[in-house]
């Protein structure tokens, strides 16, 4: 059995000086966010961080996000964002060999596949240069079907950071994951894939793909809100913040769970 946690859009800023600035709503919320994981009575084998970790893409952002994540335990795992810059991010997390290859070029694709536990977690990268839209290239779908046909009998969790289902939400469709029949084409083809789990939406929401159930993740800052007219108000919410945590057995059964930050200790027992 593992347990996975995902922190997703944390959007760290670094300020005009070059500074992130520790009493930023960023900064505070990620705090609150690395507490409320580590007074979970199970804690999580590992944390998945699904894109749009820093507001700019700059160095000084992922300095500042490592520092604040020094508190976990267990290992974590970074992917891009339609914001993040994937050299200043490999930099930043040179601690991490499955991030870091000093072989590719620079701007490669940060795609990974690693053991947790009884668990295997792969994650993608479907950022698009300039661009706030997601697309997996024929090279990154034929990299994904081989990480999966590497391990064919492995409980699998498939992270992106975009969602790879239309979520109803204008502003985030806008943004989409491009033409993902590829992607879909390849999950159909791998049966142990037992989840997807992306980011991008900044707030929870479950869909399916490919007969696989899909998630996303509240980010751990600001919650967009629910708007499904058209064309809909693109706005953030004072909802609270939260993360999500992905329970596998190891027969493959997956459970998702929408945790909102905070100390929210039991009140009584009910048994």
């Amino acid at each position: 059995m593992a347990i996975i946690a995902q922190l997703s859009d944390i959007h760290l800023a670094a300020g005009r000086d070059g500074r992130v600035d520790d009493a930023s709503g960023p900064v505070r919320a990620l705090r609150a966010a690395v507490s409320s994981l580590l007074a979970l009575p199970a804690r999580p084998d590992a944390v998945v961080l699904t894109g749009d970790l820093a507001d700019g893409g700059r160095p000084e952002e992922y300095a500042r996000l490592h520092a604040l994540l020094s508190p976990l335990p267990m290992a974590i795992y970074p992917m891009p964002g339609n914001h993040d810059d994937r050299d200043a991010m490999r930099a930043a997390f040179g601690d991490h060999p499955a991030v870091v290859d000093t072989g590719v070029a620079p701007q490669a694709p940060v795609q990974y596949a690693v053991d947790v536990a009884d668990v295997r977690l792969v994650c993608c990268d479907t950022t698009v240069d300039g661009h706030p839209h997601g697309h997996m290239s024929e090279e990154r779908l034929a990299w994904l079907d081989g990480a999966l046909g590497a391990a064919p009998a492995t409980p699998t969790v498939v992270a992106t950071h975009h969602p790879p289902f239309p979520i109803g939400i204008r502003f985030i469709d806008d943004m989409r994951f491009v033409d993902p029949a590829g992607f879909a084409k390849v999950i159909s083809r791998h049966p142990q894939v037992v989840r997807i789990i992306s980011g991008h939406v900044h707030r929870g929401s479950v869909g399916s793909l490919a007969g696989t159930v899909s998630t996303t993740c509240p980010s751990t800052y600001r919650q967009l809100f629910l708007d499904l007219t058209h064309p809909g108000r693109a706005a953030v919410t004072g909802e609270p913040a939260g993360f999500a945590v992905h329970l596998v057995t190891d027969e493959g059964a997956a459970t998702t769970h929408f945790v909102p930050t905070g100390n929210y200790r039991p009140l009584m027992d009910v048994e």
